[in-house]
C-alpha cells in the first residue's frame, strides 16, 4: 500500500507543479495574442487548468482515505484487502489466482483485482472451500476459493 501512497504524493506534487507554475504561463502567453473569445490556445489551457483542479481533489481525497485504513480491520481468517486468492473456477475447471488491491493498483493481466470490481467484491470476507457467485458478461460465474494469505500474513 506503500507504494500506492507514493505513486498518489507523485502525481499530486506533478499536477501542483502544473497547476502552479506551467499553466499560469501558457495563460499569460495566450491572452498576450489577443481576442479572448476566439483564443483556442487560451480555452485550451483554462480546460486543463479546470482538468488538473479537478484530479487534484479527486487524489487529495484517495490520499486521506489511504492515510485512515486501518490494518487492525482488515480480518486475517477471512479474504480482504492485500489478500492473494487461489480459485477454482467450476464452470472452466481452472485454477486462478488473484491478489486484492485497491483500484489504483489494479491489473487484471498480473491478476490484480480491485476490491471494488465484482470478482473482488465477491470474494471479500470468504474463506477456504467458500463458493462465490460473480456476476460476468457471459452469465454467472461459480468460483471455489481454494487457499488464500491475507496482508497480514505477508507482514510476518
Amino acid at each position: 500500500m506503500e507504494e500506492v501512497i507514493n505513486k498518489l504524493k507523485l502525481e499530486i506534487s506533478t499536477l501542483e507543479y502544473e497547476l502552479t507554475n506551467e499553466l499560469p504561463r501558457e495563460i499569460l502567453r495566450a491572452r498576450a495574442l489577443g481576442d479572448l473569445s476566439e483564443n483556442a490556445e487560451y480555452h485550451a489551457a483554462k480546460e486543463r487548468q479546470a482538468f488538473v483542479n479537478a484530479r487534484l481533489g479527486q487524489l487529495k481525497v484517495r490520499l486521506r482515505m489511504f492515510s485512515m485504513v486501518d490494518l487492525t480491520r482488515i480480518p486475517v481468517d477471512a479474504v480482504g484487502l492485500g489478500s492473494t486468492v487461489r480459485v477454482l473456477d467450476t464452470g472452466k475447471d481452472e485454477e486462478l489466482t488473484y491478489k486484492l488491491v485497491t483500484s489504483e493498483e489494479a491489473d487484471v493481466t498480473k491478476g490484480l483485482i480491485s476490491t471494488t470490481s465484482p470478482i473482488g467484491r465477491s470474494l471479500l470476507g470468504r474463506k477456504v472451500s467458500d463458493e462465490v457467485r460473480v456476476p460476468a458478461p457471459s452469465g454467472m460465474r461459480m468460483l471455489e476459493i481454494l487457499s488464500f494469505t491475507t496482508i497480514h500474513d505477508m507482514e510476518e
